[in-house]
C-alpha cells in the first residue's frame, strides 16, 4: 500500500510528456548553424537535461562567435523550439495513464523543468494536460539548473513538504541526478538503455508501466 508520506508527484516535460528532445535537437542544429558550429544530434543529446542558456554557453565556451550573442542564440532557440511544439510535438506513451495513476494515488502533481515557463505552457497546452497540474516550476530562474537539486528543492517549498516526500518522474540522466542530490524518491523512464540510470529508484520502459504497484514498491 502506498504510505501516505509520499505527497506529490514531479513530473520533468521535455523527452517524458511531451516528444520533446527531437525538436529541441532540430532548433539547436539550425541556430548553431548560424553562428558556424555545425552541431550533430549526438553532440546534442550530450547536453539533454540541461537548461538551454547554460547550453548556448558551454558551445561559445568551446567554439567562440562574435555574434549574435550569447543571449540571442538562446532567445531563438526557444522561440524555435516552441514553434515546433505548436506544430508537431506528439505526447510520449502512457501520459494520461500515468497522471491518472499518481492522482488516483492521492500525489500533488507539478510539471518540474529545466525549460523556461513559457516553453512549458506551450507543451501543456499542446497535451491539453494543464489542469491536470498544481502548478509549473522552472529552473530559468534558478542559479543552476539540473544535475544541480535546486529546482526541485524548490518545488517541495512551494509544496510545503519535504524532499523525501516527493516522486520525480524523469526521462534524462541529469534530472535522475537532480533527484537524487534532493533525497527525492526517483523513477526513470529513459528513452534508451542505460547502466547509469541504476542511480534511480526504478527505470521503466515507458510511463504506460506506471501503476499503484510500482508506487507501492518505492514507498515500500
Amino acid at each position: 500500500m502506498l504510505r501516505a508520506m509520499l505527497a506529490s508527484a514531479l513530473f520533468d516535460l521535455d523527452g517524458l510528456l511531451i516528444d520533446s528532445e527531437p525538436l529541441w535537437r532540430c532548433a539547436e542544429v539550425e541556430l548553431f548553424g548560424t553562428v558556424g558550429l555545425q552541431m550533430t544530434d549526438a553532440e546534442c543529446e550530450e547536453t539533454t537535461g540541461l537548461r538551454i542558456d547554460e547550453v548556448v554557453h558551454l558551445r561559445h565556451r568551446q567554439r567562440p562567435w562574435t555574434s549574435p550573442s550569447v543571449e540571442e542564440v538562446t532567445a531563438k532557440i526557444i522561440d524555435r523550439t516552441i514553434a515546433l511544439i505548436r506544430a508537431r510535438a506528439a505526447a510520449k506513451p502512457g501520459v494520461p495513464h500515468a497522471i491518472t495513476i499518481c492522482r488516483e494515488a492521492g500525489l500533488r502533481l507539478l510539471v518540474v523543468s529545466s525549460s523556461p515557463t513559457r516553453l512549458i505552457e506551450a507543451a501543456l497546452e499542446r497535451l491539453a494536460v494543464r489542469d491536470h497540474f498544481e502548478g509549473i516550476v522552472s529552473a530559468e530562474h534558478e542559479p543552476y539548473g539540473k544535475p544541480h537539486p535546486g529546482v526541485f528543492l524548490r518545488a517541495a517549498s512551494l509544496l510545503g513538504v519535504s524532499p523525501l516526500d516527493c516522486l520525480v518522474l524523469e526521462d534524462s540522466l541529469n534530472g535522475v541526478i537532480a533527484a537524487k542530490a534532493a533525497r527525492m524518491t526517483c523513477i526513470a523512464v529513459p528513452e534508451r538503455p542505460d547502466p547509469r540510470f541504476a542511480l534511480a529508484d526504478l527505470v521503466l520502459p515507458s510511463l504506460e508501466a506506471l501503476d499503484r504497484r510500482a508506487l507501492g514498491v518505492l514507498v515500500g
